[in-house]
């Protein structure tokens, strides 16, 4: 299993000392790095400009969300970035939800497995370059032929070659059947939430995709598979109970968050995961006291053993047996919030 740095995305300001951890992630043989972007910063800017000190290390980003540009832009990006990199890129993708989709990129949320599907099969014809590209679906029509069209659009190549034609794409996917489209047409799966007590939960869906006809890989627990499962969460190494407490307690409120409050009450994709983990009534609990502003006792409903399950914090011996677990369940990259180069260095060397 290999292990990634997890940069996320920007709060109100940059984030300080950042080119300190990415440069102890390569030294340290950390094997990517990603970035991601919420409604602030993007995902493609911090990569280029912190990647340029590397020279080892993969460049990904977790994710991109697809509204935010047409996919050839999404596919521009990726080239370009493949080329600057020495071809270093993972391109990870996800269709965000309905309150960001509509409120901030002012584009339609509906169908969102039909346009995920549509965004990589443009995106992959872009790497190809093999001809002008164009696309029937109804979602990303090219040449655009609708309402305002002046009939003049044109099928175009890529001016630049790609450097590679075979840009790993990783999707972000939460339900049953995005999950299993993801196993069919993606080289990698990026879950949100997972442990390994959901990991038998989310078995089923990856089968199915994997069992469809024209699947790109077989899963990667049968042995011989490129398709990678890069799974985040934040480690931490203790000094025993007391420690362990104080962390479980930082990173509550983030479980909250999530659980509660990143998303409609209508449609928080977020919450549902909880929910099929077999937390549903307390999900709903938490979502009522976070939308109406109660965050601090939305907070403190959720429970030591669900934060626990989702991060691996313990001593030294805790934290491997921990990991080793994490790695059985088909886990190939874990992606890692660190917050020092010092952290980075100790990861490392304990997990070498």
């Amino acid at each position: 299993m290999k292990l990634g740095l997890q940069l996320g995305y920007w709060g109100a300001q940059p984030p300080q000392g950042v080119g300190e951890l990415v440069a102890a992630a390569e030294d340290a043989g950390f094997d990517a790095v990603f970035t991601a972007e919420a409604w602030g910063s993007d995902a493609f800017t911090p990569l280029a400009w912190w990647g340029r000190e590397t020279s080892r290390l993969r460049l990904g980003t977790s994710i991109v969300q697809m509204s935010g540009r047409a996919p050839t832009s999404i596919a521009m990006h990726a080239l370009t970035l493949d080329h600057l990199s020495g071809g270093r890129v993972v391109l990870g993708m996800g269709v965000s939800g309905p309150q960001v989709v509509e409120g901030w990129y002012g584009q339609p949320f509906e169908k969102p497995l039909a346009r995920t599907r549509e965004v990589v099969e443009i995106i992959r014809k872009v790497l190809a370059r093999e001809r002008a590209v164009t696309n029937d679906g109804p979602h990303y029509p090219l040449p655009y032929r609708g309402p305002g069209s002046v009939g003049l659009g044109k099928p175009l190549k890529p001016i630049v070659h790609p450097l590679r034609a075979d840009i790993p794409i990783w999707l972000g996917a939460e339900g049953p059947k995005n999950v299993a489209q993801t196993a069919e047409i993606a080289d990698g799966w990026i879950p949100i939430f997972y442990t390994p007590k959901s990991a038998a939960m989310y078995r089923p869906w990856l089968e199915e995709g994997f069992a469809r006809p024209g699947a790109r890989h077989s899963a990667p627990w049968g042995g011989g598979s490129g398709f990678e499962i890069a799974a985040t969460c934040h480690l931490q190494v203790v000094s025993g109970a007391e420690e362990k407490r104080a962390v479980l307690d930082a990173m509550r409120p983030f479980v909250s968050l999530y659980m509660g409050g990143m998303g409609a009450k209508e449609a928080n994709f977020h919450n549902q995961v909880f929910v099929r983990m077999g937390y549903a009534d307390l999900a709903a609990e938490v979502q009522e006291l976070y939308l109406t502003g109660e965050k601090d006792r939305a907070t403190a409903l959720i429970p030591d053993e669900l934060v626990d399950d989702m991060h691996i914090i313990g001593t030294a011996g805790e934290v491997r047996e921990k990991v080793a677990q994490w790695e059985e369940t088909g886990v190939t990259t874990l992606m890692l919030s660190l917050g020092s180069p010092d952290e980075v260095r100790s990861v490392a060397e304990l997990l070498a």
